[in-house]
């Protein structure tokens, strides 16, 4: 089966059919236009209709496989206020209860066909009482206004749940305990950025994940933009999508359904003052909800009331960096450039390694523009055994390859953890060089002192990527680690670290990056240096 690629906004681009991918999408599409009403608004009372971007959605959450598997276990749905988030929650959640959305063969030109689940028990998840309330008067009015009532058999529209002759559709909130066991076939999450562990918000996503599991059901979030930090469920979804990404895209072998299906459109607007960027972002991102006033939204934004990291991640959707992030996620995606390393070009490494629970990071600076990308990268799988530890030999095999391949001008290592590596690399490539880590080693460049020289190199660091110097391929782990640094004070400036030391967000990649640019730094400065040196007077 093709890997269709994924558009800017994260969804595949196009629909499943381009790829010869066999979908229910079209019967829940057309149930859902037949059975239920438009539950509130100018149309309220007429027959549903999805938005464009609505029916791409589902055309891509309901794929199949050629044996009729779900494409995707787990979805999430990332949408500015007011631009349909609720209804969208309110009609799938009305299209799991009676719509044809089980797997029931093939018809004759290949395409997947569905019937309704013999006993659904769809549940409308949320972290409180109010939260469920509103996405679930939207269910009610879907159903109640429309065809639904003369249509699906025993329906029966109760205040806190709706029954069908063998189904039922409830919303719950964050009492996880007593969820448990429950036979679910699906699950609307909404407002995840809302559930973080002390509101009980992880123990319910993970009960609902484990009564999915053994009916085959799946679960799909609908959601704002998170605040960076928080760890809430939207949160910790967007992270475990990334690190698949990155797997699939360093080459390890990754089968769809193992994916979440995410949809993020962000609008950039490098400064909200700018009217024109603003309004081209906004109606961007809202072209499909003509329900909308762009005048309006561009009122709050500019309302001195509205705090710009607010506007920035209820209306243009982007996720913004905590208040202590070093370098913000606008910044860095402003460095992002299509290229590759070519074979034989200037590069300095950096290198920053661990034992058993940091990531390791082996990260190429091109010498001539200051192009970043990761080599190499290993971190502690979520489900290892207690004696897991990183393979060491890799990396080692990694830097042979670099310095064959390539023409590696300078290399700093952090020594803790591979000191005996360390040792060989200078040994072995040291001559070659043309900077030293210290007088003593030509590669180890020790993290935990200097740190008056340290400090300075993150300054000049953020100074690039701030100013676009700086450039990277996108890669999405560099990216994680980047926007996990915070920003450390110290007697000489501003340094770096981790939110907090048992911090689960890694920072090691940042830290590699460093050692890569304080080569190249000192590359340049020793080249200028001898030019100096090499002129005569006459």
């Amino acid at each position: 089966m093709e890997r269709p690629p994924l558009a800017v906004d994260g969804l595949p681009v196009g629909m499943p059919d381009q790829y010869g991918i066999p979908t229910l999408g079209w019967g829940v599409l057309a149930w859902a236009e037949e059975f239920l009403a438009q539950p509130d608004g100018a149309n309220a009372g007429d027959l549903w209709r999805w938005t464009n971007t609505q029916a791409r959605i589902v055309a891509w959450w309901y794929a199949v496989d050629e044996n009729g598997r779900w494409l995707y276990r787990r979805g999430q749905i990332v949408l500015p206020k007011g631009s349909g988030k609720s209804p969208l929650a309110a009609a799938l959640c009305c299209c799991e209860l009676a719509g044809e959305v089980l797997f029931d063969g093939f018809d004759a030109s290949g395409e997947a066909v569905g019937r309704p689940h013999p006993s659904p028990h769809v549940q409308l998840a949320a972290v409180s009482q109010d939260q469920t309330d509103n996405t679930m008067s939207l269910v009610l009015a879907m159903l109640r206004e429309g065809p639904a009532g003369a249509l699906i058999e025993g329906l029966d529209l109760g205040v806190t749940r709706v029954r069908t002759r063998n189904g039922k559709l409830e919303p719950v909130t964050a009492s996880a305990s007593s969820r448990e066991g429950q036979r679910l076939t699906a699950a609307i999450i909404d407002e995840p950025h809302l559930w973080t562990y002390t509101n009980g918000g992880h123990r319910l996503a993970a009960t609902l994940r484990r009564n999915l599991g053994k009916m085959n059901g799946r679960s799909i979030e609908t959601t704002n933009a998170w605040v960076p930090g928080q760890d809430s469920v939207a949160e910790l979804t967007s992270i475990y999508a990334d690190k698949i990404a990155e797997q699939a895209a360093g080459g390890e072998r990754r089968v769809l359904e193992e994916g979440v299906l995410r949809f993020h459109p962000r609008a950039h607007v490098p400064h909200l003052s700018d009217l024109d960027d603003l309004r081209a972002g906004l109606e961007q991102l809202y072209r499909d909800s003509p329900w909308i006033d762009i005048d309006r939204i561009v009122s709050e934004i500019l309302d001195p009331a509205t705090h710009p990291a607010d506007a920035r991640r209820f209306y243009l959707n982007a996720v913004v960096s905590a208040d202590d992030a070093l370098v913000a996620n606008e910044e860095w995606a402003a460095c992002e450039l299509d290229d590759v390393l070519d074979d034989g070009e200037e590069i300095t490494l950096g290198f920053d390694g661990s034992k058993n629970d940091d990531a390791t990071v082996l990260v190429a600076l091109r010498v001539r523009d200051r192009f970043a990308t990761v080599i190499g990268a290993m971190e502690k799988p979520e489900q290892a055994p207690p004696d897991w530890e990183v393979d060491r030999a890799y990396f080692d095999g990694l830097v042979t390859t670099m310095f064959a391949q390539y023409r590696v001008v300078g290399f700093y290592s952090d020594v803790a953890h591979f000191e005996s590596y360390v040792d060989r690399w200078s040994a072995a490539y040291g001559s070659g060089l043309e900077c030293s880590a210290t007088q003593k080693s030509a590669v180890g460049w020790d993290m935990r002192g200097r740190l008056a020289q340290s400090t300075a190199a993150v300054e000049r660091l953020v100074a690039a990527i701030q100013d676009g110097s700086l450039r990277h391929d996108g890669g999405g782990l560099l990216r994680r680690h980047v926007l996990n640094a915070r920003r450390r004070p110290n007697n000489y400036g501003i340094s770096f670290g981790k939110e907090r030391r048992d911090s689960p967000r890694k920072v090691d990649g940042f830290a590699a990056l460093l050692l890569a640019d304080m080569a190249r730094a000192d590359v340049i400065a020793a080249r200028s240096k001898h030019r100096q040196r090499s002129g005569r007077i006459w």
